[in-house]
């Protein structure tokens, strides 16, 4: 058996999902690095390989040829980067002779918040009430119309939390938390450090920027706390069940771990058997939304009545857990997983 892996050498991912696969004694993966199939140059893999399509990972040649010249870490460029990378998609699902490892439809599906809610909801998975704006004074417009003061604001194409903004309003009064800021060059950046915007122009200003690629509103969904911290849940599913799950807390409306989030104890959740039920139910519904698909990670939140949950995001390369073995206490990290799964003949 031999596998290949569409992603960016030297990854992580890459790296891990390579090292589960010798540890079973098989030949290393052949690895397709995304930039030369977005640049359309030959690309191919092993006859017969199991084709892992992969994150285009920290590659600033992959990133301008998916959204155009520019420093990696800005925001923005969201519709340029979806159709770039649909269409490299579209280029990895016809290599001759190889079988996939996740649909390339399903992968689309996931990388458009818009589409993707849309999914969850028809599927009766919770999430949070949604609508769509195209600039700073039709959110306000939307929020006052459906007596919303709280909302999460997010891009339509994009992950680890780029560009979103956690916003309140309490009459004139305005509130955005977001890792957005502006350089001195007039560039809006991704940064590591969290920030507050009190000032209505300069939500607006932020707002109006990313209208023009797609924003996807959500109602706020208060979420559970411990201490002086909130937390959610990232869910690991391989094959269509949870397999690995860790708590991520923070003092910001955002528990990613690269803006200081921290992980939390998952006794907060397992010891309330009737919630951790309920979080592993909801996760299994999530992905028989998307049952070609060998692996998603999917963002559980907890409500802050500590019963209610809902399902904040779910990631087509969200498996990247190092150090974090299964629930079943197998003692496999999620891409010895989905080995396993692949030989046991589940996937």
């Amino acid at each position: 058996m031999r596998f290949a892996v569409v992603g960016t050498p030297g990854d992580r991912r890459v790296s891990m999902f390579r090292d589960a696969v010798v540890a079973r004694g098989l030949p290393e993966p052949h690895v397709i690095p995304w930039r030369d199939v977005l640049a359309g140059r030959e690309i191919g893999a092993p006859e017969g390989a199991l084709l892992r399509v992969d994150s285009p990972g920290e590659d600033a040649e992959a990133d301008a040829l998916l959204r155009g010249p520019g420093d990696p870490a800005r925001v923005g460029g969201g519709a340029a980067w979806y159709k770039a990378f649909t269409a490299g998609l579209e280029r990895v699902a016809v290599i001759p002779g190889v079988r996939l490892l996740g649909d390339v439809g399903e992968i689309g599906v996931m990388f458009d918040k818009r589409r993707c809610h849309a999914v969850l909801s028809a599927a009766g998975v919770p999430v949070p009430p949604a609508f769509e704006i195209g600039s700073y004074a039709e959110l306000r417009a939307e929020m006052e119309r459906r007596s919303w003061a709280r909302v999460f604001v997010k891009p339509a194409h994009g992950s680890s939390a780029s560009g979103v903004i956690a916003l309140q309003t309490a009459g004139e009064r305005v509130k955005a938390v977001t890792s957005a800021a502006w350089t001195d060059e007039g560039v809006l950046c991704n940064s590591l450090r969290v920030r507050t915007y009190t000032s209505h122009e300069d939500v607006r200003r932020v707002v109006d920027f990313l209208a023009g690629d797609g924003l996807h509103v959500e109602r706020w969904f208060p979420k559970a706390s411990a201490g002086d911290r909130v937390f959610d849940l990232r869910v690991v599913t391989v094959a269509g069940a949870p397999t690995h799950a860790v708590v991520r807390m923070s003092r910001t409306p955002m528990t990613n771990l690269h803006l200081g989030g921290a992980r939390g104890d998952l006794e907060l959740v397992r010891s309330r058997p009737a919630l951790w039920e309920r979080v592993l139910e909801v996760c299994t519904r999530v992905a028989g939304c998307f049952p070609r698909s060998l692996a998603l990670g999917v963002d559980v939140m907890v409500g802050s009545d500590g019963r209610s949950v809902a399902v904040a995001e779910v990631n087509a390369f969200g498996d990247l857990l190092p150090g974090l073995p299964d629930i079943s206490g197998n003692g496999r990290d999620t891409y010895a997983e989905q080995v396993h799964a692949i030989l046991a003949g589940v996937r």
